[in-house]
């Protein structure tokens, strides 16, 4: 708008200015035109007794009136409003209106000479004038944006870097953290301080694959094939029970047997880990989740339903970085990596929500990607 404001204020000065200079300079011809005339009447002879052979022009009109601005011989098409002399603009046509000796000219007392005002060049001049202008600020813009944006550019890449080697940093441990707890449950009774570690490695690790996701989905193409939903889902709720157990909920689940889709699998378990770890994180101690999955001949619905503290702004959440609640933790990425696979699949997703309730979200899989059986 700046850019906008500073280019239309002297352009609009420009136009008015060359509109003033243009009437200027079309007065000054307008009168060339009527000295052509009065020479014209001068130099005839009215002795001779010989029709006057009036002087046309292609550009203008001009005509003589009487002492009350009737027309004696005119050319001029429109009535004249003004009947004073001197030079007159109106409705886009200009007039100059001389008086002249009474009764020297075929008894006519003015001479009015005019024609339509056209602005069309100036306009052309100015919208030529703003092509080039805007031209010149959008190559000096690419240039210094481009000169301006070169160190950000390079902490951009050491920030993508940085990211990438601490993402490879943080599952090695993690990998050895689960591997070392899994040997030791083998051979020992177990261990609730071990149970909380490894709950807490597997936390970890969904923030993980979301980071990893984040940076990888542009890059990788995730192809099709054909899952079993009802194990698939199971298997992430066997995984998710520990994380379940450290605030003593209760994970209940009513899935049916042999739904399939074709589907990407790390995008599903994008999708079911991410409802999964919101519905525990938001969940009050003690309380339940349900997951259900049913299916008939059209679909299958997957929900995820828990009594937890319900959502504000149902519209925000799948926002990246939006946290409803900053003491949860998280990086608000979850869910904005959910609604963009859903939506590229052509997913539908319903939302039931109340405040200090709970919340209830399903999701719906229809052909292609729902293989009835």
């Amino acid at each position: 708008m700046l850019v906008a404001v500073l280019l239309l204020t002297p352009t609009y000065v420009y136009v008015t200015y060359m509109k003033y200079v243009y009437e200027i300079q079309y007065e000054l011809q307008l009168k060339g035109q009527s000295h052509l005339i009065v020479r014209a009447m001068e130099e005839f002879d009215q002795k001779e007794k010989k029709a006057f052979d009036y002087p046309r022009f292609r550009s203008f009109q001009s005509g003589l009136y009487n002492v009350h601005f009737l027309p004696i011989f005119t050319t001029i098409k429109k009535p004249l409003n003004v009947q004073e002399t001197g030079y007159h603009i109106q409705d886009g046509y200009a007039y100059l209106i001389i008086a002249l000796p009474e009764g020297r000219y075929f008894n006519a007392s003015y001479l009015a000479v005019g024609g339509e005002l056209s602005y069309v060049k100036i306009y052309e001049d100015v919208v030529i004038i703003l092509f080039s202008i805007a031209a010149l600020i959008f190559v000096l813009s690419l240039f210094f944006l481009d000169h301006f944006a070169l160190p950000f550019q390079r902490l951009n890449k050491r920030l993508d870097r940085f990211i990438k080697d601490s993402m490879h940093e943080i599952n090695t441990p993690l990998s050895i953290i689960n591997v070392n707890i899994d040997l030791y449950n083998r051979s020992n009774p177990a261990n609730k301080y071990l149970q909380r570690i490894k709950a807490a490695t597997k936390t970890l690790a969904t923030l993980y694959n979301d980071m990893d996701y984040l940076i990888k989905n542009e890059r990788l193409s995730f192809d099709y094939e054909a899952i079993d939903l009802s194990r698939f889902l199971q298997e992430r709720i066997d995984y998710f029970s520990e994380v379940a157990a450290l605030k003593n909920i209760t994970i209940e689940s009513c899935i049916a047997e042999g739904v399939r889709l074709f589907f990407n699998p790390t995008q599903l378990q994008r999708i079911i880990d991410n409802n999964l770890s919101n519905a525990i994180k938001y969940s009050n101690e003690e309380g339940t989740i349900e997951v259900l999955l049913e299916a008939d001949d059209t679909g299958c619905t997957m929900s995820f339903k828990d009594y937890g503290i319900g959502i504000k702004e149902v519209e925000q959440i799948f926002e990246r970085y939006y946290r409803e609640n900053q003491d949860k933790g998280g990086f608000g990425i979850g869910l904005n990596i959910v609604k963009a696979i859903i939506d590229k699949a052509g997913i539908d997703l319903n939302i039931d929500s109340k405040y200090g309730v709970g919340s209830t979200f399903s999701y719906r899989f229809t052909p292609p990607i729902y293989q009835y059986a």
